[in-house]
């Protein structure tokens, strides 16, 4: 994975806390992204190519006025005044290729001085197993605080760790053993019909990412929702509000249009299409 920093911009070493999505169903964790990035007015400071995300090009997400700015498959911003470091996925990995992808990002995220990594993903709704929505939409976390994922710190914020953890479980396992650089017999994991519903949350990215920078002795920590396919805006504000609980920040302070303190992305005006034709109505 190579960094490519643009010309006349300069990372700072002392935005040591990198946010970033992990793709999974919804998109929700690249919308939040893209809300912090256009709320905090972050600088884009340069973007990473690696050979296992699949290259795509598309125009400027967050301006209305067409600056000849492209969007790339893996942009890093920088907001040098919390400390900070965002970073933004465009496009999925290659097919197969998910922990050497985490691996490469682990790499880049240890030798360029974070301490602290923040992972916002997606969970299918259809895979809740205890549904609870008498406080409206849940957080759930996964830390590398404590072996067991738990947290004290996200806890007293109100979120629940994600019960599913299991590091003794043989895809958690296998996990870990890849991330430490380590081999395992194919023959100790299942076939795909064999697979369980415990074995749906280590199959994700965010798991493969968890497990690699947490073996690179990083901070990690995961906030989850679980959501379905559709217009996931909704999920996607208050995944980017955990992750300013999280690092102490006041989205108030973000300076945001007259309505309140969050700016959407230009891009988002026809990120589900236009709205219907009321005459058909």
């Amino acid at each position: 994975m190579e960094f490519v920093i643009e010309q006349g911009k300069q990372p700072h070493e002392e935005c040591s806390t990198l946010i970033l999505p992990a793709l999974s169903i919804g998109n929700v964790g690249q919308l939040a992204v893209d809300l912090l990035v256009s709320s905090m007015k972050a600088e884009r400071i340069g973007y990473l190519d690696d050979p296992f995300v699949i290259p795509c090009v598309g125009n400027d997400a967050y301006g209305p006025v067409p600056c000849g700015e492209l969007a790339l498959p893996l942009e890093a911003y920088q907001l040098s005044s919390s400390r900070l470091t965002l970073l933004q996925q465009r496009s999925p990995v290659v097919k197969g290729m998910m922990v050497e992808f985490a691996k490469n990002l682990a790499n880049f995220a240890a030798a360029s001085g974070k301490k602290h990594v923040v992972l916002l993903s997606s969970l299918d709704f259809g895979k809740w197993q205890k549904i609870d929505m008498s406080s409206g939409l849940q957080i759930y976390y996964l830390s590398s605080t404590n072996p067991d994922g738990r947290d004290d710190h996200c806890e007293q914020l109100g979120w629940k760790k994600l019960q599913e953890y299991n590091p003794a479980h043989r895809c958690w396992k296998y996990l870990s053993t890849l991330a430490e650089g380590s081999t395992m017999l194919e023959s100790d994991l299942p076939f795909e019909d064999e697979l369980e519903e415990e074995d749906y949350y280590p199959s994700l990215p965010f798991a493969a990412l968890f497990s690699c920078l947490k073996a690179k002795g990083l901070k990690v920590t995961c906030l989850l929702c679980y959501c379905s396919e559709g217009d996931n805006v909704q999920d996607a504000f208050h995944l980017a509000e955990a992750a300013c609980k999280l690092l102490g920040l006041n989205p108030s302070s973000f300076h945001g249009n007259e309505s309140g303190s969050w700016v959407i992305p230009f891009s988002w005006q026809t990120v589900y299409g236009p709205p219907p034709d009321m005459s058909i109505f």
